[in-house]
């Protein structure tokens, strides 16, 4: 009986320090444990917050930039129809094709955002004399000797763009004070294609793209949907004209 309680006592110490020995394990380990839960926690919550905050920020300037965009279309499109009938018209009198005159008109003002444009009411960059008190004074790129150069040109003033228009019109079809063929190139030609050549080989502006540009403008918004069928330009300017009254 004795020896049974002595191993009855020893089994019992045995399972109080096992016992002892978890608790105090226990103890060390789950603060820790805790603490790094709680970190790793509080660090994905964070990461959460960010992510939502880029989220949000990018999907905001998404729809913002989308509403930029769409309304400069809409602004560019409300520009071309303002112009459609005067160059349609022009076209008859001239035979310069609405869709050379569309494309021109905005690549030259931008759209008529241009201050040239928007301002001045000049569209396809029309300069004038120095002495003209009428005129503007205004910075301007052209290519000289292969490379751009910036100067400063009076530029002439219209009281508005249906003024500028015609003014182009009759500058090509009656041509230079020096040279009345001046844009024979422009006239003959039976597409956009040709004619926007023939201004670039006639010399209307100086970067050597400008056709290409005028061509690109044109296709980009569909602008030879707008010419007249070639058999409406038979009659001169002023049989036009009158047709149009």
């Amino acid at each position: 009986m004795a020896k049974r309680k002595k191993r009855t006592k020893k089994t019992k110490s045995y399972k109080r320090r096992k016992k002892n020995r978890f608790s105090s394990w226990w103890k060390r380990v789950m603060p820790v444990f805790l603490q790094r839960v709680g970190c790793i926690t509080i660090f994905f919550v964070l990461f959460a917050i960010l992510l939502g905050l880029i989220v949000y920020r990018i999907a905001d300037y998404s729809i913002e930039q989308y509403q930029e965009e769409q309304q400069e279309v809409i602004q560019r499109e409300s520009f071309i129809e303002t112009l459609v009938p005067t160059a349609q018209r022009l076209q008859r009198q001239y035979g310069i094709l609405a869709s050379v005159s569309l494309g021109q008109a905005a690549l030259e003002s931008d759209f008529g955002t241009s201050e040239l444009g928007a301002e001045y009411h000049n569209l396809y960059g029309v300069k004038t004399e120095a002495s003209d008190p009428q005129g503007a004074d205004m910075k301007t790129s052209e290519y000289v000797d292969g490379e751009w150069i910036e100067i400063v040109d009076r530029f002439k003033v219209y009281p508005s763009w249906e003024d500028s228009m015609r003014e182009h019109a009759e500058l090509i079809y009656y041509g230079t004070s020096w040279d009345q063929s001046f844009y024979e190139d422009v006239l003959v030609g039976d597409t956009y294609q040709e004619q926007a050549r023939g201004l670039q080989s006639a010399g209307y502006a100086t970067d050597p793209d400008y056709a290409d540009k005028v061509i690109q403008m044109i296709e980009a918004w569909n602008l030879d949907q707008y010419d007249q069928p070639i058999e409406s330009q038979t009659k001169t300017p002023a049989e036009a004209e009158s047709e149009q009254d």
